[in-house]
């Protein structure tokens, strides 16, 4: 099955969905924590604040959005209320500890410069695959008719990227080549997922 395939299973199931929302809205949160922790201690731009802020918000709007399918549903993100769960839960920590060994050993970085440059690859490859998944999702959604709308996150996810290339560009002016490597790490990880998630409708 294709991602589009799984999706819209997913959709059809008002349980299985309640559990997709949720475990988009666990990613997300994790996504807006870790932002928060690789900052540093003085030097924090207004787009990193705005960044974890918008991740934080999007945590809360899919949150939210669970209750268009129903009452009760996932009140928490414990294992039973996610979908494909240790690779969701983990997803963003496997790729930030791949991202850094391989910062690492490309630029020798440490300490604050690691956890910036991280965030930078991270995120810009979390960026990448949220620009693609969440218009599938969306199309499911008006295919099928649902309440359910992840149109103000979409847009949101675009302004993302766009701040992301700016910062990259100023990383280093070989970003193109770290970016890449890091988009190949998420790639992985998302084929590994898919898999994960495909059983959970199978």
């Amino acid at each position: 099955m294709d991602f589009k395939q799984i999706l819209t299973a997913i959709v059809a199931d008002t349980s299985k969905h309640a559990k997709w929302l949720n475990t988009l809205s666990l990613m997300e949160n994790t996504g807006a924590r870790k932002i928060s922790a690789s900052e540093h201690k003085t030097d924090v731009t207004l787009i990193i604040l705005k960044h974890a802020a918008e991740e934080h918000r999007h945590a809360f709007y899919l949150k939210k959005q669970i209750s268009k399918l129903g009452a009760g549903l996932c009140a928490d993100y414990r294992d039973e209320y996610l979908l494909a769960t240790h690779d969701s839960r983990y997803y963003l920590n496997m790729l930030d500890v791949q991202v850094c060994k391989y910062l690492k050993s490309e630029l020798s970085l440490s300490g604050n410069e690691l956890k910036f440059a991280a965030y930078l690859l991270v995120t810009y490859a979390i960026e990448v695959r949220a620009d693609e998944l969440y218009p599938v999702y969306q199309d499911v959604l008006d295919s099928t008719g649902s309440k359910v709308n992840v149109k103000s996150i979409i847009l949101e996810e675009e302004g993302h990227l766009e701040e992301m290339l700016v910062q990259l560009k100023n990383f280093s002016p070989e970003w193109e080549r770290h970016a890449e490597r890091a988009v190949q790490f998420e790639a992985d990880l998302f084929r590994k997922w898919l898999v994960g998630l495909e059983k959970e409708v199978v």
